[in-house]
């Protein structure tokens, strides 16, 4: 990996968790609104993206109320949820589309961390899936001119050329 794209992915990281982590009782649980997830939309940008979104919801869920459980479930999530992005985006003509489409699927993909409070919490599946889905899409869409915004000045296709 070139130093340029480790340490731009570092700076993700690093931001994803402050931003997290400015707000912890919005970031856990079944009625979230972590605002970092708006970092997922630089998966859409460029693929390498995925090393410094995964590093910051690692090191975010480091300090989540549900331990070891949201190292394996929220990583997991978010994994998924990029690696399907990386996949089906290339097939979509605008980036409106692509920052939609990630919202989608990282929402749909809730039943994860739906799943994992049910395991911990013993919560109800569908009605946390609801919850937190709720809270994922809301975020994710208010990202969508967030990024569309940021992009304008730091150009995210570019800066990990």
């Amino acid at each position: 990996m070139k130093m340029k794209t480790l340490t731009v992915n570092g700076i993700i990281a690093a931001l994803y968790v402050a931003v997290a982590m400015a707000l912890p009782f919005l970031a856990f649980g079944a009625i979230q609104f972590r605002i970092a997830e708006m970092f997922n939309h630089l998966i859409v940008f460029n693929k390498r993206y995925i090393f410094g979104i995964l590093a910051g919801v690692f090191i975010t869920n480091l300090f989540s109320p549900l331990g070891m459980y949201d190292l394996v479930f929220g990583v997991a999530h978010s994994a998924i949820s990029l690696l399907l992005v990386i996949l089906i985006a290339p097939k979509l003509k605008t980036l409106v589309q692509k920052m939609i489409l990630n919202s989608i699927v990282f929402t749909f993909t809730t039943f994860i961390i739906a799943y994992e409070l049910l395991l911990v919490f013993e919560l109800p599946f569908f009605l946390t899936w609801l919850t937190v889905a709720a809270g994922e899409l809301a975020v994710m869409l208010v990202g969508i001119p967030v990024f569309i915004a940021l992009n304008k000045r730091l150009q995210f296709s570019k800066l990990l050329d």
